[in-house]
């Protein structure tokens, strides 16, 4: 198999199984939304950052042990890979009870924090309590998933987001609209969802009879510190969208009252797909690129890089315009009132340049981590809230107004892509160097 059809076969399935993974907050939203209003989908969109912590934290450990098991298959080392396995699956059981147990008392006290206030808040409350319970399967189900991938099992990881995408909204429907449970209906329906999805992984590893290894001997501390420092950057990329979450939210807050957190909420609920299949794209190629890093061949993490660059690109364009041709139903079906669909529908084009910047930065940020280069990663993942918060102080300011909210995310975005070229030309000067 060429390297072009490996790209597509590790890409697609991951680009579909992250994007499903966004699903399950926009399908929260949809029933909620319908069934009781705008301010349920306000609370959702705030308590959403919660949520969608739990599976970064799940994504970045499994990520940290994924790209070490591949580059350790890519050296022959299949001791070695296995001790990484073991050692992600030890560290995913440890963050999930960990967090169940902090999200039960401190989520509530978080919520206010991140803007929420009244009915919005008592909504938010209801929703973090129930998602709580189940934080310990957002943990390991999201985990799983990268480790699956990099055994090869792309299509499985695929199929084990859609097994639990499918339970959530099936749930959705039964616990919001028919029972119905609002708030609390939603959450038990997001938990049993990564439930599910938690299954399909557990039985992937049964099947292929892939053993973990839990004799660690002297390497314990040095297992877990490569897993975390690596997994630290496809944590951050994952929740960093999320971290443009709250930091908007917060400003909307200050500047344009509910309304204008409902505008957001649904203008994220939107633009959450597109992030995450740009995400998909380049934690898809991820797999290739640490195999190959693992060999030492250049040529094949070029080939896959350059791949990767161009395809998020056309990926980027297509969603930006066809979103924008379809932004009015796209916002009605959430049930918004219509003055909110038409105050959205004018805000939205805004968001979809970032579409673009978002592209590059996002493939350039996984090559990084997947080569084990973790400082531009980590300059790159952590750099764009910085820019964003410095964006939010001053442009609300200086337009006197919610434009200046909305401004502040394509242009922190811009920011992060500059920043993203200038560590790309920065890494190829580096190569040639010690080339010679």
């Amino acid at each position: 198999m060429n390297t072009r059809d490996r790209f597509f076969k590790f890409v697609i399935p991951s680009m579909l199984a992250f994007a499903l993974s966004g699903i399950y907050s926009i399908a929260d939203g949809f029933f909620v939304g319908n069934a009781i209003g705008d301010q349920a989908l306000a609370a959702i969109n705030i308590a959403y950052p919660l949520t969608a912590f739990l599976q970064a934290v799940g994504t970045g450990i499994g990520m940290g042990g994924a790209v070490e098991y591949s580059i350790q298959t890519g050296n022959n080392n299949p001791k070695g890979a296995g001790k990484y396995f073991g050692m992600s699956v030890i560290l995913l059981i440890i963050a999930g009870i960990f967090f169940t147990l902090l999200f039960l008392v401190a989520a509530p006290g978080v919520l206010g924090l991140f803007g929420a206030s009244g009915t919005i808040l008592e909504l938010a409350r209801e929703y973090m309590l129930y998602i709580s319970f189940g934080a310990i399967f957002q943990v390991l189900g999201t985990g799983l998933v990268p480790l699956i991938r990099n055994m090869g099992g792309s299509v499985t990881a695929m199929a084990a987001m859609i097994t639990g995408f499918l339970t959530n909204i099936l749930l959705d429907y039964l616990f919001v609209w028919i029972l119905p449970w609002g708030m609390m209906g939603a959450a038990v329906a997001t938990g049993i969802g990564q439930l599910m999805t938690f299954i399909v992984c557990a039985g992937f590893f049964l099947v292929r009879k892939a053993k973990p290894v839990f004799c660690f001997g002297k390497d314990k501390l040095r297992l877990i510190r490569r897993i975390l420092l690596i997994g630290l950057s496809p944590m951050g990329l994952t929740f960093s969208p999320n971290i443009t979450l709250i930091l908007v939210n917060k400003s909307a807050s200050a500047v344009g009252g509910d309304t204008a957190v409902t505008c957001y909420a649904l203008i994220s609920y939107l633009s959450c797909i597109i992030m995450l299949l740009l995400q998909g794209i380049s934690d898809g190629c991820q797999p290739l690129i640490s195999l190959a890093c693992g060999k030492g061949n250049t040529r094949d993490i070029r080939a896959v890089r350059s791949m990767a660059y161009r395809f998020s690109l056309a990926v980027a364009f297509v969603a930006m315009a066809g979103l924008f041709i379809l932004r009015r139903p796209a916002i009605s079906l959430f049930g918004a009132s219509p003055g909110i669909v038409e105050e959205v529908a004018g805000i939205l084009p805004i968001f979809l340049v970032g579409y673009l910047f978002v592209s590059f930065s996002r493939v350039s940020t996984a090559y990084f981590y997947a080569a084990g280069r973790n400082l531009p990663a980590y300059l790159l993942i952590y750099g764009e809230p910085l820019m964003l918060f410095l964006f939010l102080l001053l442009l609300p300011m200086l337009t006197g107004g919610i434009l200046g909210t909305w401004l502040a995310v394509p242009l922190s975005q811009a920011a992060a892509m500059l920043l993203a070229v200038i560590c790309i030309r920065h890494d190829q000067k580096k190569q040639l160097l010690s080339s010679k």
